[in-house]
């Protein structure tokens, strides 16, 4: 076996690391880490990035060790599940490796998820890896099955390479949910074929509200669908039951009783599920935010360069003293527009 680029294992952290788990301020316990493991992406997705975005320089991305430090303190502290995120995670440098890493954590028993999320364009190459890694399930960003119009939403994509890639990993055993922004005017009248497509291959859907994140180039109050005009769209030509499914994220489920599938909501703005957060993500640069639609943020990659892994397990304490109550996106053009400055790939969703 070629020897592995980094070491890093539990041992790097002292003896007296905290393994008291991470309850916040609201008795909410944190169980759940998504990992932004690059800003960078392949795609240019029109609701997420700008066209012509100024990508972080090397020094400030944590780098692959630093990665799993910082996670690895996290599992210590309770965290069962863990997603890889963007940008987009597979075009990461080396970042088999990592998943390698973790995915042997998975394997020893203290993880119980180890996932991520894509947009599809690498997982012709990755599948086979993904699995032996350890990766059940993932879920791939796509917005349209029409070849054009996933261009224009995209700019930089290509369908059938997106395709290809769902069937690789369909082929490899990956279990796969498709995330679908819902866009008025853009993609509305195409969420059932959607769902008619993912469900006769046995993937799970989940349509998002597109969120007031980072200043891009179109008006999102245009864009914006309520979910709740779409569960009353598809409960009027399907039959839908309702799921106690909890996957660990804010989705909530349905079951499409005509095609057998699942179909999932995540309603930000119409439906605020932060009563029951336990999730928290890190950026790229190692910053540490407590909520996706809030600013309250601790850095960890300072504290892990300065002071070590004792420093960031210390800090986590803090860390779950200041996560808020919950986000307030709204989108209303009645109302002063409030947004979170960064954009949507610095935390990955």
């Amino acid at each position: 076996m070629n020897r592995k680029p980094f070491e890093v294992s539990f041992h790097n952290m002292s003896d007296n690391t905290s393994s008291r788990p991470l309850i916040d301020q609201f008795g909410r316990a944190v169980t759940y880490i998504r990992i932004s493991v690059t800003d960078r992406c392949d795609f240019r997705c029109t609701y997420c990035m700008a066209e012509n975005m100024t990508f972080l320089p090397k020094s400030e991305v944590l780098s692959l060790e630093e990665i799993e430090q910082i996670a690895t303190i996290f599992v210590a502290r309770g965290v069962t599940k863990l997603r890889l995120t963007g940008g987009e995670p597979l075009v990461r440098r080396d970042i088999m490796t990592l998943i390698e890493r973790l995915g042997q954590q998975k394997k020893d028993g203290p993880l119980d998820e180890l996932t991520l999320t894509t947009n599809g364009s690498q997982l012709k190459r990755f599948s086979s890896q993904l699995v032996a890694s350890g990766v059940e399930r993932i879920n791939v960003s796509l917005d349209t099955l029409d070849a054009d119009k996933f261009a224009k939403i995209t700019r930089w994509g290509r369908l059938q390479q997106v395709l290809d890639g769902i069937e690789c990993a369909l082929e490899a055993g990956l279990k796969i949910k498709i995330n679908m922004v819902a866009l008025r005017g853009g993609n509305d009248h195409e969420i059932v074929p959607m769902m008619e497509w993912a469900h006769s291959k046995g993937m799970d859907l989940t349509l998002i509200e597109t969120m007031p994140m980072g200043a891009v180039d179109i008006d999102r109050q245009d864009q914006y669908l309520p979910l709740t005009e779409v569960i009353d769209s598809i409960g009027a030509r399907y039959t839908l039951e309702d799921l106690t499914l909890d996957t660990g994220g804010p989705a909530r489920y349905k079951r499409v009783s005509e095609t057998g599938g699942r179909i999932g909501f995540i309603r930000p703005l119409t439906h605020n599920f932060c009563e029951s957060c336990n999730r928290v993500r890190l950026t790229a640069t190692g910053e540490l935010y407590l909520c996706l639609g809030q600013n309250d943020k601790v850095n960890l990659r300072d504290a892990l360069r300065q002071d070590g892994p004792q420093a960031v397990a210390d800090l986590l304490d803090h860390a779950m003293a200041i996560k808020p109550k919950g986000h307030d996106f709204e989108i209303d053009r009645l109302k002063p527009q409030r947004h979170v400055g960064r954009h949507m790939s610095v935390t990955g969703g």
